[in-house]
């Protein structure tokens, strides 16, 4: 797991101060302090003051603001994208790149920001996305985006949009994008299913949004010790050929194979 793409983040209630440091100490990858969907109108500038307040330059956290086409875009940026202890934007319904130009015109040198894409025009724009300024991965707000769309399910029926997020970030020479949200929180089984098949279609990590799936979650994106046996047999006998054509397990070994045990074992 590399720090710069973390496998999990952890959502946690910007109106939730008491609960930050517990998110924090959770053992998810990364936090966001949630300013949207966890916080109602009526919360919403106390909890942007809560969020300034707990922002630690020495442990710049991500927030989750509000969307650029609610009232509190624009307080919301202003107060926090220039913010040393602020590591990055996450932001909702991103549609264009003047959705994120308007984030950048307020932030200091190192801010990234994750668009999230939830919605029909968003995912016509993927490429644009993409390939905007400071954007490190692309996030994929499965539930909105279903609702947005009138789809009704999680699984094949959004294949081919994870698909085309997984090739439009490889094509801009981002990081691999974050699945959404997984609903159940104590089926620990259906948590990591889910986490596996983006790993599958090439996502490199998962919003959760409760401590107990962050567990499941790296396990789905940790190599097994099957997989780990797997590698170490390819490489061993790639080794004792001296180049010469090799098999393992009763199939071909070619230089894709040799390069995904690489990976594996961390060769690459």
């Amino acid at each position: 797991m590399s720090a710069a793409l973390p496998r999990s983040y952890l959502f946690v209630p910007g109106n939730r101060p008491e609960r930050f440091e517990k998110a924090r100490a959770a053992g998810a990858d990364a936090v966001i302090l949630d300013l949207e969907d966890a916080v109602q109108p009526d919360e919403k500038p106390a909890a942007r003051a809560a969020v300034l307040a707990a922002a630690d330059a020495a442990r710049p956290a991500w927030v989750r603001i509000n969307s650029s086409d609610t009232r509190w875009f624009a307080d919301d940026i202003a107060a926090l994208a220039g913010h040393p202890g602020i590591a990055g934007v996450v932001l909702p319904k991103a549609e264009t790149q003047e959705h994120i130009a308007a984030v950048l015109a307020h932030a200091h040198a190192a801010l990234s920001v994750l668009p999230i894409v939830e919605t029909a025009r968003g995912f016509a724009n993927l490429a644009a996305l993409c390939a905007a300024s400071r954007v490190s991965r692309i996030v994929f707000g499965t539930l909105d985006f279903q609702i947005d769309l009138g789809i009704d399910g999680d699984g094949e029926e959004l294949h081919l949009f994870r698909s085309q997020i997984v090739l439009a970030s490889r094509l801009a020479g981002i990081g691999a994008p974050v699945d959404g949200v997984s609903t159940t929180i104590t089926d620990a089984d259906a948590i990591e299913a889910e986490a596996r098949r983006g790993r599958r279609f090439g996502f490199g990590g998962k919003l959760c949004i409760h401590p107990k799936q962050i567990e499941a979650v790296h396990r789905a994106y940790a190599w097994s010790d099957a997989e780990q046996a797997w590698a170490a047999r390819v490489l061993e006998a790639v080794a004792a050929s001296h180049g010469a054509a090799v098999a393992v397990d009763g199939k071909m070994v070619d230089l894709p194979v040799i390069l995904k045990a690489r990976r594996i074992v961390g060769q690459s």
